[in-house]
C-alpha cells in the first residue's frame, strides 16, 4: 500500500474500506493481487450492472478495438455512434413509448447532471431548481448545490444557491409533501421562486436506498405539467435495469421531460453520460454545452452489446425475481437479528439501515470483507449497509453473499 499512501491523494475513499489491491475481476467476483476471492455486492457504484468482463459485451469491444475504428471523435458522426444511437432508439426508447433526443455530455454522471440544469433553466428562463432533501446528484458545483449531504456540500467552497430542497416523502410521513410544493408555488408570502425544474431520484441511492411511491411520481409529474415546470429523473445509479426496469420511473408509469443515465450506459465500465430530452427542449446552439469526451466510442459499442445482452437474458424480469429473493431473505433473515433494522429497496438495490446501532454499518462492511464480500455503506450517516450486486449475479452467489451480510451484522450486534 505504500505507494498509494505515499503518492496518492487523501482525498480516496472507497480504498480505505478494502486494503488490498485488487487485481482481476469476473462476473461477480473480485481477486486481489494475493489471490484472494470476493464477492460483489458494491458494483463499482452501480458502474458494472452487467458484470466485470463480460464475455459478449468484451467480444464486441475487442473486435472493434482489433478493426482499428474511431477511438475519439468529440461529437463527429462515427459508425460506432449510429448504431448505438440505432439500438437505443429502436430497443429501449420506441418499444416504452418515450420520444425522447440524445445529447452526449462529459462522461461522467455529473456532466449529464450540469447539462440538464443548463438546458431546464434556458428553456423557462428561470434559475430556481427544486430538489429532493437526501439527494446525491453529483459534485461538480452545479450537481452538488443539488445534493444534500452536508461533508460533500462544505468541499464546495463557495455559496450554493439557486436551489430550493423539498422534504422528501418518507421523511415526514404526516406531511404531504406535494400539497408543500404546490403551496410554495400558489401562496404570494412563500418568498420561494417557481422552478425551471425539479429534480429527484425515483429511488434514493445515496440517500439511503428510499424507492420513492408510485403514486407520489404520478402526482409529481402531474403538478410538473399542471404549473409549467420540467421534471427531471436523474437515473444514473439507479437506471439501466437496476431497479428492475431499465428506466427507474418506468413502475410509476411516467415520462419525464429530461433524464440523465450514466454509470451502468457505458456497458463494461466505460466511462459515458447521456441525456434525454424532449424534443421541443432541444433549442441548444451548437457548442453550447460541449466537452473533449463526450462520446465515447468504445462504450457506445460496449453500451450497445449490454443492451442487447440485457433483452436478450430477459434481464429486468430476471432482476425483479432475484430482488424477490434479497427482500425474502432481508426480511426473514436480518430483520430478526433486531427490531429496529429496517429494510427498504427495490430490484437488486436494497438497504439494510442500522441507524439505531451506531458504529455498526461501518463495522459491518469490514467484517463482510474479512469474510469475503465488497459491500459500501449510504445514507445519513451512512448508517445503512447498500447491497446492490451485478444484475448477471447467479443465485447461488446472491445467497452466498446474503449469508455473509447476515453473519457479520450478526456478529457486529452481537458486540
Amino acid at each position: 500500500m505504500e505507494v498509494f499512501d505515499r503518492y496518492e491523494s487523501e482525498v480516496r475513499s472507497y480504498c480505505r474500506n478494502y486494503p488490498v489491491v485488487f487485481d482481476r475481476a469476473k462476473g461477480s467476483r473480485l481477486y486481489d493481487t494475493e489471490g484472494n476471492e470476493y464477492i460483489d455486492f458494491f458494483a463499482g457504484a452501480g458502474a458494472m450492472n452487467y458484470g466485470h468482463n463480460n464475455d459478449y459485451i468484451k467480444k464486441a469491444v475487442l473486435d472493434y478495438i482489433n478493426g482499428d475504428h474511431i477511438m475519439h471523435a468529440l461529437d463527429m458522426y462515427t459508425a460506432a455512434k449510429r448504431d448505438f444511437i440505432d439500438c437505443f432508439e429502436e430497443k429501449i426508447l420506441k418499444p416504452r413509448g418515450f420520444d425522447y433526443k440524445i445529447q452526449f455530455t462529459g462522461p461522467t454522471g455529473t456532466n449529464a447532471v450540469e447539462a440538464a440544469l443548463k438546458l431546464a433553466r434556458k428553456v423557462k428562463k428561470r434559475s430556481n431548481i427544486f430538489a429532493l432533501m437526501g439527494a446525491f446528484h453529483g459534485m461538480t458545483l452545479g450537481s452538488l448545490s443539488l445534493t444534500t449531504d452536508a461533508d460533500s456540500r462544505a468541499g464546495g467552497g463557495v455559496a450554493l444557491h439557486d436551489v430550493t430542497h423539498i422534504p422528501a416523502p418518507y421523511m415526514f410521513p404526516e406531511l404531504d409533501t406535494i400539497r408543500y410544493i404546490e403551496a410554495l408555488l400558489t401562496d404570494d408570502h412563500s418568498g420561494v421562486e417557481k422552478p425551471a425544474a425539479i429534480i429527484l431520484e425515483s429511488m434514493q441511492a445515496d440517500g439511503g436506498v428510499f424507492p420513492m411511491d408510485i403514486d407520489y411520481l404520478r402526482r409529481l409529474r402531474e403538478l410538473c405539467t399542471k404549473y409549467d415546470i420540467l421534471l427531471i429523473c436523474d437515473d444514473i445509479q439507479v437506471g439501466c435495469g437496476r431497479a428492475g426496469w431499465f428506466f427507474s420511473f418506468e413502475r410509476a408509469g411516467i415520462k419525464p421531460d429530461i433524464v440523465t443515465l450514466s454509470k451502468s450506459i457505458g456497458g463494461y465500465g466505460f466511462p459515458m453520460s447521456i441525456v434525454l430530452l424532449k424534443p421541443e427542449l432541444d433549442i441548444w446552439a451548437p457548442g453550447e454545452h460541449n466537452g473533449t469526451f463526450r462520446g465515447n466510442q468504445v462504450a457506445f459499442v460496449a453500451a450497445k452489446a449490454a443492451i442487447d445482452l440485457m433483452l436478450n437474458n430477459n434481464m429486468e424480469a430476471e432482476t425483479r425475481r432475484k430482488g424477490e429473493i434479497v427482500r425474502e431473505f432481508l426480511e426473514k433473515e436480518i430483520r430478526g437479528l433486531s427490531g429496529d433494522i429496517e429494510i427498504r429497496g427495490l430490484g437488486l438495490l436494497w438497504g439494510i439501515d442500522l441507524s439505531k446501532h451506531p458504529g455498526a454499518s461501518k463495522a459491518t462492511i469490514s467484517e463482510c470483507f474479512k469474510n469475503g464480500l465488497v459491500i459500501e455503506r449510504a445514507g445519513r450517516g451512512n448508517d445503512v449497509v447498500k447491497v446492490m450486486p451485478p444484475l448477471v449475479i447467479s443465485d447461488e452467489e446472491l445467497m452466498a453473499g446474503l449469508e455473509i451480510v447476515k453473519k457479520s451484522i450478526a456478529a457486529v450486534l452481537a458486540k
